[in-house]
């Protein structure tokens, strides 16, 4: 699409845009255009600086210095209703609905009249969430929803709300294939009435795709933009990270470098919940990553709940999980992290940290759960410690150890959570989607830190929806479908296609 400014003007501009926290710039003179009915991809590592200035545009903070045009005229708004009436809405990657109301009332929240009719509001939802193909029931509790559901109502109450601009923020991260491309599609649509799109993502390919213009920022910078034209992959990553990382970031393994299974610490036999997760059966060995792939709702991520005690296995035909040929049924995680297995969660802001506690205090009080803490009582010295081991460890990027993980951008954020795990010195690691929303440098390190745990003989069970990635690190591929595991390759016969082919057929 040929993107055309009226005038010559842009939709929205930021013009030497710095924001401060703390006397620390998360931005430094930004300059940034958008056209009406663009595409407008901004890229960047996590803490680069993308979510804070697109925030400031969706009036969720203010800028320290520099200035904001819309249409031409300087603005400056205090909160994210008066961007809206400006025009300008953002889909944020961590959701903002409101969890004890259905799926309708998040939809027409702030839109409600003295005398509603709940049944047309109910009715109305369905139609607009069919409009978009997307399958969310309207009367369902938004607290019951997975994190692909939560995404597609944040995104159909930005298009609901008739905004001249969209803001999306790592939109795609928990989608299906399927619902990848209604979404593609959807963002035609918009930009053919002239809705301009900034779209915030980690999957370049994505970018590359779907983008009239590309802005990358690095450390808080602007070091990058033009047409998407002008870019590739490789020019994209050397522009984010500094340097050029290997295009074997995701690639088979080799025959070579296939860890072969060591002692067997996991059997599950026909594991069922609900009808979610259904006569499931797998193993899991010391010493190898053991890779599950599927589709969001195959029943993969509620069986990994179910064995480290998140969720509760059938009373009656539940099958059984067996530690070291032992059987064990756990009903609280605690149980399980004593006897050394861990969960890492796909959903780290609601599940995997203490938002507003500081990344000391989270590392600490993970360790004090599985009493690898020294004593009951904190010891200031030992939080400290603990936090600048394990921040120097995972390269967490933050002021200092005092500052609260809500403040952290989502990489870090994910190298907290993953930090609260393993400062529990598990036995088996079951890391749910590990990658999600976190940038090609922090990926390498991620894979890294789990191959030297599988190096180090820990069982590691990696679940994603990534194909590359599954590929990239698994020693064994297990794909799941329809609550159960139903086919398993080794990285040698693994192609892209047959483990797609067993996901859907």
């Amino acid at each position: 699409m040929s993107v055309e400014m009226i005038d010559g003007q842009p939709l929205v501009e930021m013009r030497s845009a710095t924001k401060e926290y703390r006397g620390v710039p998360a931005i430094r003179n930004v300059d940034f255009r958008l056209a009406p009915g663009e595409v407008h991809a901004l890229l960047g590592e996590n803490g680069a600086g993308k979510s804070t200035l697109t925030k400031i545009m969706a009036g969720v903070t203010e800028l320290t210095s520099g200035e904001m045009l819309l249409n031409g005229q300087s603005v400056s708004f205090s909160t994210p209703g008066e961007a809206l009436e400006n025009g300008i809405a953002m889909v944020f990657q961590e959701t903002s609905l409101v969890p004890s109301m259905t799926v309708a009332q998040n939809l027409y929240l702030g839109e409600e009249k003295l005398f509603n009719r709940l049944r047309g509001i109910y009715i109305a939802a369905q139609q607009f969430m069919q409009s978009l193909n997307f399958d969310v029931d309207p009367w369902a509790d938004v607290a019951t929803l997975g994190a692909a559901k939560k995404q597609m109502v944040e995104i159909a109450r930005a298009v609901r709300q008739q905004a001249r601009v969209i803001i999306f923020d790592e939109p795609t991260a928990t989608l299906t294939p399927e619902e990848k491309r209604h979404f593609f599609n959807l963002v035609k649509q918009l930009t053919r009435r002239g809705v301009a799109v900034i779209f915030i993502s980690h999957a370049l390919e994505e970018a590359l795709a779907i983008a009239d213009s590309i802005s990358v920022l690095r450390d808080g910078e602007l070091v990058a933009t033009g047409p998407t034209g002008e870019f590739d992959r490789n020019s994209i990553v050397q522009a984010m990270v500094g340097r050029t990382l290997s295009e074997e970031l995701y690639h088979s393994h080799g025959e070579d470098i296939v860890r072969r299974p060591g002692k067997k610490v996991l059997s599950v036999q026909n594991l069922s919940m609900s009808k979610v997760v259904k006569n499931n059966s797998f193993s899991v060995y010391n010493g190898q990553i053991t890779g599950i792939f599927g589709l969001i709702g195959s029943g993969r991520t509620e069986a990994a709940k179910v064995i480290s005690g998140v969720l509760k296995r059938d009373f009656f035909h539940g099958g059984e999980v067996r530690l070291n040929n032992k059987p064990v049924r756990y009903r609280t995680p605690r149980r399980a992290v004593k006897d050394g297995i861990v969960y890492v969660t796909e959903d780290r802001k609601i599940e995997g940290f203490f938002e507003n506690m500081s990344i000391a205090d989270n590392i600490h009080r993970a360790a004090q759960a599985a009493n690898v803490s020294s004593s009951f009582f904190v010891s200031f010295s030992e939080v400290k410690e603990m936090a600048a081991e394990w921040s120097k460890k995972l390269n967490i990027k933050a002021i200092n150890s005092n500052a609260r993980v809500i403040e952290l951008s989502g990489g870090n954020q994910q190298k907290v959570v993953i930090a609260r795990a393993l400062v529990q010195k598990p036995k088996i690691v079951i890391f749910d989607e590990p990658t999600r929303g976190v940038d090609v440098g922090a990926i390498a390190e991620i894979h890294q830190l789990i191959n030297e745990l599988a190096d180090q003989g820990i069982a590691v069970v990696v679940i994603s929806s990534y194909l590359p990635e599954i590929m990239n690190i698994s020693d064994r591929i297990l794909v799941s479908r329809a609550g159960r595991i139903v086919e398993e390759f080794s990285p040698e016969e693994a192609t892209e296609e047959r483990i797609m082919f067993a996901a859907v057929h």
